[in-house]
């Protein structure tokens, strides 16, 4: 299996002198026009999240955005507004923040294609549009920052397969998808079959979760577990948030021991699942990583230095980070010695004897 490996300091370190070489290069007029070339900035930037479904959002995202760029421009107002899952409320939100004279959004999308109207309307104002987390693919947008998508979908569908082979397991598998109007869903969705469709596990069936909610991907399992019962082995789940949901659905049918199924996001629930032995993976790729250089690439464009981008995805200079895939074997060791939680959040009175069993309390 590949292993991808992120450590935060050096990545930081890379974006944090990436943008200061930036800021130190001649640029251009200030986006909005007060032409703050010269380093000095202050104005509003949007930060606008997509749902409230999974809870880093309000939990993490926003409030490492804000953090950082605060300390980056303490003259600076950041506008968070969460579109919880209405694409229509998210184009209102965008809609108020321009009206408000924001200099600069970063914008994770309800529904991709729909957003591509908040990517021109911005970008016929002179405001710079930084897609986050989830891209764009009808219209470019001024950056891209993310967590590499694609990646994420072929670590989660290959370490399933490892480790299905590796128990002698024979059957086949369910994959449960993300949202179908999220195109960075799409993206994992294909890792996923890269993963997938070269091993020796059938698919026995395959959902697009709308709005990535828990409680559809709980359902649509359900009725796949009457359908197929013990022929399921395993179930690739884009996020924890469907993992979740596909694991509630086997423990309410009374299957023991629920088959392995994956994760992505690495919630405080989905790393507690793990330990448990309920959830087989989920995938680590730490917040702060992409908010804080969210908020690096912001700030540049606010003084007139926008980065070039690293990669270009979809006709937008990009920055894509690389991910690593968590399991029981290095729980303790990407996690906890990593720093992105604490025994503490995790290890409550329900874990503390499993966190124990796994060296962790």
């Amino acid at each position: 299996m590949k292993k991808s490996h992120v450590r935060l300091a050096a990545v930081l370190g890379s974006i944090t002198l990436a943008t200061a070489i930036a800021a130190c290069s001649p640029g251009g007029a200030t986006a909005g026009g007060d032409g703050a070339g010269d380093g000095a900035a202050s104005g509003k930037i949007a930060f606008l999240m997509p749902d409230l479904a999974s809870t880093r959002y309000e939990q993490q995202d926003s409030p490492l955005f804000t953090a950082k760029m605060e300390e980056l421009c303490p003259d600076c107002e950041v506008i968070y507004q969460n579109a919880d899952s209405d694409p229509a409320k998210q184009q209102q939100q965008a809609d108020s923040a321009i009206a408000q004279g924001v200099k600069v959004i970063v914008l994770d999308a309800v529904d991709t294609k729909a957003a591509a109207s908040i990517v021109v309307n911005a970008q016929s104002q002179s405001i710079p549009v930084i897609t986050y987390d989830r891209p764009i693919v009808d219209t470019p947008a001024d950056y891209y920052v993310s967590f590499d998508n694609e990646g994420i979908g072929e670590l989660i569908s290959t370490s399933l397969v490892e480790g299905l082979t590796a128990a002698g397991a024979t059957g086949g598998v369910l994959i449960v998808n993300g949202s179908p109007t999220d195109d960075a869903a799409q993206l994992i969705k294909k890792g996923i079959h890269t993963g997938v469709d070269s091993s020796d596990f059938n698919v026995l069936a395959e959902f697009d979760t709308p709005g990535w909610e828990p409680q559809k991907a709980q359902d649509w399992v359900s009725g796949q577990i009457t359908q197929f019962g013990s022929q399921i082995v395993g179930v690739v789940a884009a996020n924890d948030g469907t993992g979740g949901g596909s694991i509630a659905a086997f423990k309410a049918a009374g299957v023991t021991p629920t088959p392995p199924v994956t994760g992505n996001d690495a919630e405080i629930a989905a790393i507690q699942r793990i330990i448990a032995g309920d959830q087989y993976n989920t995938i680590s790729k730490p917040i702060r990583i992409v908010a804080e250089a969210a908020a690096e690439v912001a700030y540049a464009f606010l003084t007139g230095n926008p980065p070039e981008g690293e990669t270009t995805l979809f006709d937008t200079p990009s920055q894509l980070f690389t991910p690593e895939v968590v399991t029981q074997e290095n729980v303790k060791e990407v996690i906890f010695d990593g720093g992105i939680y604490t025994v503490d959040q995790v290890c409550t009175t329900e874990y503390a004897s499993a966190c124990e069993a796994l060296g962790i309390a």
